[in-house]
C-alpha cells in the first residue's frame, strides 16, 4: 500500500495551509494557487479563524497518525482476511449496478452572481461577488480568475482582486429565479430533486423514451429552456446514477454539459483517474485521511486499497468507498419522507451587540415560520446553534409542551435560549425546528392563516 507524506516548507508555511478558501472551483483553472495560499495565509494568520483551522489541522494529523498506527499493526493474516472480505463485498456491490436509468444533474452557473448581473447589466464582465467584506456567498467567473470564491471573507477577496465589486445578498430575488428554473425541470421530471436553489437532480429516463431523444439531447434542450425562461445559463451532467451525474455537471462549466454513457466500461474508465475530492461526501478531513494514511488520491485507488479500507473503517463507510471505486450511485427515486427538521442560519461579522443578535434571531424566526407554513408543519423541538467569534460551536435546544409554528412563538423560545448564552460575541446563529405534528385539520388551519396573510 502506497503512503503519501505531506510535508510543509518552513520557508513557505502557506504551502501547507489548506482551507476552503484555497480549494479550486469551476472557473478557477489557471489561478496562481501558491499566490492565493500565501495571501490567505498572511491575512488569516493570528485571527480566530486561523487558530481554529490550526486546531482542526492538529486533529486531522492526529487522526492520520492513529490510522497509520492501526495499519502498521495489521499482520499478514489480517491483511489476507480483510482482502477476502473486500473482494466478496466488491462482487456484491457490483451485482447492484443499475444501468437502466438516465440521471441528469443541473447546476446554475454562479447563480447568485448571474442573477445580480441580469438585474444590473453594468456588472457584466467585471469581477463581482455577492456578499460583503465579512463573507462572500458566491463570485462570478471574472472574480474567480483571481482566486476569489464562495465562503471567503470579503477582505481577503479584495486583497486578491482590488477591483472586486460587492453586491448585497438578495434571497428573495434568487428564490424567484430558482422557481422559474424549477418550472422548466418539471417538464422533464415532475418528481425532480431540488438539492438547493441552484441545482437539481432529474431522472430523465422517461423523457428520453417519450421524446425519442438521448440524454445529451435532453440536457441540451433543458439548458436552452432554462436560458429562455430566465436569461441565465446552467451546466448539466448526464450519467447512469446521481453521483456520477453530479460529477459530470462540473466538467464543462460554465454553460456546458458532459454525458457519461450507461456502459460499465465507460464508467470504470471515467472513474479511474477521478480525484476523490470530486465525489460528494468526501470532504477535507476524509480526503486527507485517505491520501495521507492510505495513499489514495483517485477513485480507482479505492479498489486497490480495498482490504485496508475494510479493515479500518465501518461496514457502511467501507461500502461507500468501494462503491465510489466502482462508480456506483443511487438510481432509485427517493421515498418521500417527512423532513427531520427545518433550519435557517445567518452569518455576519463577529459582534457582541445584543440588539443586533436579537434582530438576527427575529429574522430567523420569521424564515422558519414561513418554511413551516409552506409545508403545513408545527414543531416542538427548537434548536439554536451559535458560532462564537473564536469559531467555537455551541448548541442549545428545548422541547416544548405544545406544537408551534408562528414566528412570535419561535422567537419567544429562541430568545430564552440565546439569553442563556449572553454576553457572547457571535459570528453565526442558526435556528431549527423539529419533532413535527402533521394532521389534516392542522394543515388546513395553517393554510387558511397563510392564505389570509398573503
Amino acid at each position: 500500500m502506497a503512503k503519501s507524506e505531506s510535508s510543509g516548507d518552513t520557508g513557505r508555511p502557506w504551502q501547507s495551509y489548506h482551507t476552503v478558501y484555497t480549494n479550486a472551483k469551476a472557473g478557477m483553472e489557471g489561478v496562481d494557487k501558491e499566490k492565493v495560499q500565501r495571501i490567505v495565509y498572511e491575512m488569516s494568520k493570528g485571527s480566530k479563524y486561523f487558530e481554529n483551522e490550526e486546531r482542526k489541522e492538529a486533529y486531522i494529523k492526529q487522526k492520520i497518525e492513529n490510522m497509520q498506527d492501526q495499519i502498521a499493526k495489521l499482520t499478514d493474516a489480517d491483511i489476507s482476511h480483510y482482502q477476502k472480505v473486500a473482494d466478496k463485498r466488491i462482487l456484491e456491490l457490483e451485482a447492484t449496478r443499475d444501468l437502466t436509468r438516465i440521471w441528469l444533474h443541473v447546476d446554475m452557473d454562479a447563480f447568485y452572481a448571474a442573477v445580480e448581473t441580469l438585474s444590473n447589466p453594468s456588472l457584466n464582465g467585471k469581477p463581482m461577488a455577492v456578499g460583503s467584506m465579512s463573507m462572500i456567498s458566491t463570485a462570478n467567473y471574472e472574480a474567480r480568475r483571481f482566486g476569489v470564491r464562495a465562503a471567503m471573507p470579503g477582505f481577503i477577496a479584495r486583497k486578491l482582486c482590488p477591483e472586486l465589486i460587492f453586491v448585497p445578498v438578495d434571497f428573495k430575488k434568487y428564490t424567484h429565479y430558482s422557481d422559474l428554473t424549477r418550472k422548466v425541470f418539471q417538464n422533464y421530471d415532475p418528481n425532480f430533486m431540488a438539492a438547493s436553489l441552484d441545482e437539481a437532480y432529474l431522472d430523465i429516463t422517461n423523457a428520453c423514451y417519450e421524446r425519442d431523444a438521448t440524454g445529451g439531447e435532453i440536457a441540451e434542450e433543458l439548458r436552452k429552456s432554462v436560458y429562455e425562461e430566465t436569461g441565465l445559463t446552467c451546466s448539466a451532467g448526464v450519467g447512469p446514477n446521481r453521483l456520477l451525474a453530479k460529477v459530470c455537471s462540473d466538467i464543462n462549466k460554465p454553460n456546458g454539459q458532459f454525458v457519461l454513457p450507461n456502459d460499465r466500461m465507460a464508467v470504470m474508465a471515467f472513474i479511474s483517474s477521478l480525484p476523490i475530492r470530486k465525489i460528494g461526501g468526501i470532504g477535507k478531513v476524509t480526503e486527507h485521511l485517505l491520501r495521507d494514511a492510505f495513499g489514495i488520491a483517485t477513485c480507482e485507488e479505492m479498489l486497490q486499497n480495498s482490504g485496508f479500507l475494510c479493515a479500518l473503517f465501518s461496514r457502511s463507510s467501507a461500502d461507500f468507498f468501494l462503491s465510489v471505486g466502482l462508480g456506483l450511485g443511487r438510481t432509485d427515486a427517493p421515498e418521500v419522507k417527512l423532513r427531520k427538521s427545518i433550519s435557517n442560519e445567518r452569518t455576519f461579522s463577529a459582534t457582541d451587540d445584543e440588539a443586533f443578535l436579537y434582530q438576527k434571531l427575529a429574522d430567523l424566526a420569521e424564515m422558519l415560520s414561513v418554511d413551516m407554513k409552506k409545508e403545513g408543519l408545527c414543531g416542538r423541538t427548537l434548536t439554536l446553534k451559535l458560532k462564537t467569534a473564536s469559531f467555537e460551536v455551541r448548541t442549545r435546544a428545548v422541547t416544548l409542551q405544545k406544537y408551534i409554528f408562528s414566528s412570535e412563538d419561535i422567537l419567544k423560545h429562541a430568545s430564552k435560549l440565546l439569553k442563556a448564552e449572553l454576553p457572547i460575541s457571535l459570528r453565526l446563529i442558526a435556528a431549527s425546528m423539529g419533532y413535527w405534528s402533521v394532521c389534516s385539520l392542522l394543515t388546513d388551519q395553517i393554510t387558511e392563516l397563510w392564505n389570509f396573510k398573503f
